[in-house]
């Protein structure tokens, strides 16, 4: 028998940021009667399956009528293997142009299976040599870490917020300091996962300079932009902002259009210098990558979100007018209901500008142990902040997500979460 150990296989595999995606699903799936102000998912409310035909109709007649494919052509393109970096890139940046005024060549967009991919292939592109550090705004996407650990890239964390900004110049300096080589700073400058919370138009600016000023890249991740609490005005992108190509930008499909189909890109406008005097897009470099990873993404899948990108104009702002209402009403019900049953101040928490996300502070531990116990004892999920730092030590917080529930449920899942911390309290 070839029995193994896992010391013997990569050492990614013990860390808790790649079994920490298991461990949430697993709960969920232990205990289905629960609530789950948990997931982060979009909410299923206006799906039909109609649509995903509507979606391959319409696009395989802009394959026909707009771009002169005959019927074999058409086939060919969906049925087949496709290009590395995409079918829908055209229509990616003519949607980055109509929802985030990014004016993006066609040529850096690399279309990838999930935006979880396009974070690999960056961050396996970037780790050149023992001495690279990824510098990421803490608390972070657990994506983000498990990403880097598979690739060998340790990761700084840099204080969050707008207050924040400006510890990125202190982790970079420091970490030369010790001979490491600061390649880039991971942000989500838009309601943030896990925190909520946003870079205003000053520190967005500001993060910028500092890019500049220390020689690093920012990868941008925008997963939530489009879902604004009511009120609120959006605030440019840094790609939006960038005037030097010191923004990779991450991007997804999954929030905004149908996350079953796992498309997501990277725009990465980069030149690349060869020994030969050539020069090239990062975004051809990271398709070399994709192309022993992936090989393309499944072209059935580009052309449903392509299919929607046409039927909307290439702007998914207004396709998702009804979710934005049911975000912004549940993320207001959220630190309203909150505020209704923790009036003693014993109990705190953020009040995002809009995203999915409110984490809460509590005058105890939070971990995986009083997940499991909420989910047996009082029928609520939720997701313990250690999730999202390094190193796992449990925090006196926890996050909970507004997307993919009901009115209904959202007040009784507030209600249990209350009599977990009141009887814990």
């Amino acid at each position: 028998m070839a029995d193994l150990e896992v010391a013997d296989l990569h050492g990614s595999l013990t860390d808790r940021a790649l079994n920490s995606m298991n461990f949430l699903n697993e709960i969920a799936n232990h205990y289905p009667d629960a609530i789950s102000l948990a997931a982060g998912r979009p909410s299923e409310e206006f799906y039909a399956l109609e649509d995903l035909h509507s979606y391959l109709d319409t696009f395989s007649g802009y394959l026909r009528d707009e771009l002169g494919y005959d019927e074999a052509g058409v086939r060919r393109a969906i049925f087949q293997y496709g290009r590395t970096k995409g079918i829908i890139h055209p229509l990616i940046a003519r949607n980055l142009a109509a929802d985030e005024g990014i004016t993006a060549d066609p040529e850096a967009i690399v279309v990838t299976v999930g935006c979880q991919e396009a974070m690999v292939l960056v961050l396996r592109a970037l780790r050149a040599g023992p001495a690279d550090v990824l510098l990421a705004i803490s608390p972070a996407y657990v994506g983000i870490t498990g990403a880097a650990r598979l690739v060998d890239l340790p990761v700084l964390p840099v204080a969050g917020g707008n207050e924040g900004v400006d510890d990125l110049v202190a982790v970079a300096k420091r970490a030369r300091a010790e001979g490491l080589r600061p390649r880039a700073c991971y942000v989500m400058p838009d309601f943030a996962n896990p925190s909520g919370l946003s870079l205003d138009l000053d520190s967005r600016r500001r993060l910028l300079e500092i890019a500049a000023q220390e020689d690093l890249l920012l990868l941008e991740d925008n997963p939530y932009g489009l879902f604004p609490a009511a009120g609120v005005e959006r605030v440019p992108t840094l790609k939006a902002l960038d005037t030097e190509r010191r923004v990779i930008y991450l991007g997804s499909f999954a929030k905004t259009a149908l996350p079953g189909a796992r498309v997501g890109y990277v725009v990465a406008d980069q030149t690349v210098a060869s020994p030969d005097g050539s020069v090239g897009l990062l975004a051809d470099e990271l398709s070399k990558i994709k192309s022993m990873l992936t090989v393309n993404t499944s072209a059935v899948a580009q052309a449903v979100i392509g299919g929607k990108l046409l039927q909307n104009d290439y702007s998914l702002v207004a396709a998702n007018h009804r979710e934005r209402e049911v975000y912004a009403a549940n993320l207001r019900a959220i630190t309203d209901g909150l505020a209704s049953r923790f009036p003693a101040g014993e109990v705190s928490w953020t009040v995002p500008s809009g995203g999915f996300f409110v984490v809460v502070t509590v005058p105890f531990a939070v971990d995986d142990a009083l997940l499991e116990k909420s989910a047996h004892e009082y029928g609520v999920l939720w997701t313990p902040m250690s999730h999202f730092y390094d190193g796992g030590a449990p925090t006196n917080s926890l996050r909970l997500s507004c997307s993919s529930v009901t009115a209904a449920q959202l007040d009784a899942g507030l209600n249990r979460l209350a009599a977990l911390i009141h009887d814990h309290l």
